[in-house]
């Protein structure tokens, strides 16, 4: 199960550290539980179903929230990769 934690870490620590500058609106707590859930639910898939499962999680995941991310940006007149208008892209998130 090692491989899975290193391979979760990794991927958030690149991900915060490459879109942390666009979560502008939410608070600390919010950005850390979600990070922890992610983490906790990727444990518990590693124990009950196994690794294929939990790798299927770890790249699933985050490809299914990138594909939403970026239709939900060009429906609302936004660009997915850097958020311009920032302040349309501010107004919708706080909503």
């Amino acid at each position: 199960m090692a491989a899975e934690w290193l391979t979760s870490s990794v991927l958030i620590a690149v991900l915060t550290t490459g879109f942390g500058h666009f979560e502008t609106v939410r608070p600390w707590w919010a950005r850390v539980s979600r990070w922890l859930a992610y983490l906790a639910v990727t444990g518990l898939i590693g124990l009950w179903a196994g690794r294929p499962w939990t790798f299927i999680w770890i790249v699933g995941l985050p490809a299914a929230g990138a594909v939403f991310h970026v239709l939900w940006c060009r429906r609302h007149g936004i660009d997915p990769l850097t958020a311009e208008p920032r302040e349309r892209y501010e107004q919708l998130r706080r909503r």
